[in-house]
C-alpha cells in the first residue's frame, strides 16, 4: 500500500525545491549560538566559519532525517533559507561530484583535477519519506567551500527562517500515525527547471 508521503517515483537524480521566480529554499540546521542569530538578523553572525565547507540541502525531508527533526545535538534550530537562483545556478555551473563516476569523468586522475579546482560538490543521497525509510530515488546536496561558501552567507541569502517549529509538528504527526496530516505540512517542492545540458551532464542528472 502506497502511504500518503510516497508519490510516484521522480526520476533518480532530480533536483526538487521550493522556489519563486527570484529564489530558491535550502535548509540547513546549526546550534541555538548560529541558528538564533540568522533568524533574528537575517544573515549569519561572526561565529559562522566562512572557512569551512558548509552544505546546502532543497529536500526538507532530508534535512529531517539528517538533524532528527531537529533533535540531534548542534542542529537544534531549523533554518529555511532563501537564496537568489542566481546564486544557486551559479553553484550548479561550478559543481563536481563528490565522487568518482566513470560515465561523467574520463578518470579518476581527471575527476580529482575537476575536484580540486572548484569550491562546490554535489552529493546524490537516497530520499527519505516520513519514517526516514531510503526511497528509489535522490535528493541533491550542495557542498559550498571558498569563494562559494562566502558568496552564499554574503550576496546570495536572501532570507532567512526558523523552521523549526514546523519540524517538530510535523514530527508530532508521525508519532501520532497522522501521516496524512503530517504529509500535509510537507514544503511544496517542485521538479527544478534543467540547467544547462553540460552542467546536467556534471551532475548525472537523469
Amino acid at each position: 500500500m502506497q502511504t500518503s508521503d510516497q508519490v510516484t517515483a521522480p526520476p533518480q537524480r532530480q533536483i526538487r525545491a521550493a522556489y519563486t521566480e527570484g529564489t530558491v529554499t535550502v535548509y540547513q540546521a546549526y546550534p541555538p549560538e548560529i541558528g538564533g542569530p540568522a533568524v533574528r538578523d537575517g544573515r549569519f553572525p561572526a561565529a559562522w566559519s566562512r572557512s569551512r565547507m558548509t552544505w546546502i540541502k532543497p529536500s526538507f525531508r532530508w534535512m529531517m532525517y539528517r538533524c532528527g527533526w531537529g533533535t540531534k545535538p548542534g542542529q537544534e534550530v531549523v533554518l529555511a533559507l532563501e537564496i537568489s537562483r542566481a546564486g544557486f545556478e551559479s553553484a550548479l555551473a561550478q559543481a563536481c561530484l563528490s565522487h568518482y563516476d566513470r560515465d561523467v569523468h574520463p578518470d579518476r586522475v581527471a575527476w580529482a583535477a575537476r575536484l580540486r579546482e572548484t569550491t562546490v560538490r554535489v552529493q546524490w543521497d537516497p530520499e527519505r519519506d516520513l519514517d526516514f525509510t531510503a526511497l528509489p530515488f535522490r535528493s541533491l546536496q550542495l557542498g559550498l567551500a571558498g569563494r562559494a561558501t562566502r558568496d552564499y552567507a554574503d550576496h546570495w541569502l536572501r532570507s532567512v527562517r526558523d523552521v523549526t517549529p514546523l519540524a517538530h509538528e510535523v514530527h508530532r504527526l508521525v508519532r501520532s500515525g497522522d501521516r496524512a496530516g503530517a504529509a500535509a505540512l510537507l514544503p511544496a517542492e517542485a521538479p527544478y527547471p534543467r540547467p544547462a545540458e553540460s552542467t546536467a551532464r556534471e551532475l548525472r542528472l537523469c
